[in-house]
């Protein structure tokens, strides 16, 4: 199970080190502090917003999860700085990583 793989089937885990437990971000399948392996941790991750722009009618933010995780994402609703959210939609399109959050 990789970071990649779930995130192509619209699942959000974050990676933590079996060993260390630490958040490993950006992920990788070795702890970046002790080398031990790498696994996934899913549930519903609230997270805030410490930034936002808009372009053409759409809202993106910043948003960062469990103090070191930050992910670029859409909204749908007008964001403000410091606004509690949730991961509500994830997935590859294209090659690339989308987040929404609500």
């Amino acid at each position: 199970m990789s970071f990649e793989a779930e995130l192509r089937k619209g699942e959000f885990f974050i990676p933590e080190c079996r060993s260390c437990d630490r958040v490993i971000w950006p992920p990788s399948e070795f702890c970046n502090q002790c080398f031990g392996p790498v696994s996934l941790r899913k549930k519903e991750y609230e997270g805030k917003i410490i930034e936002f722009s808009k372009q053409n009618n759409e809202y993106f933010c910043l948003v960062e999860f469990e103090k070191n995780v930050r992910v670029l994402a859409r909204t749908l609703e007008e964001p403000e700085i410091g606004k509690k959210v949730r991961m509500s939609k994830c997935g590859i399109s294209n090659g690339s990583y989308f987040f929404q959050v609500s």
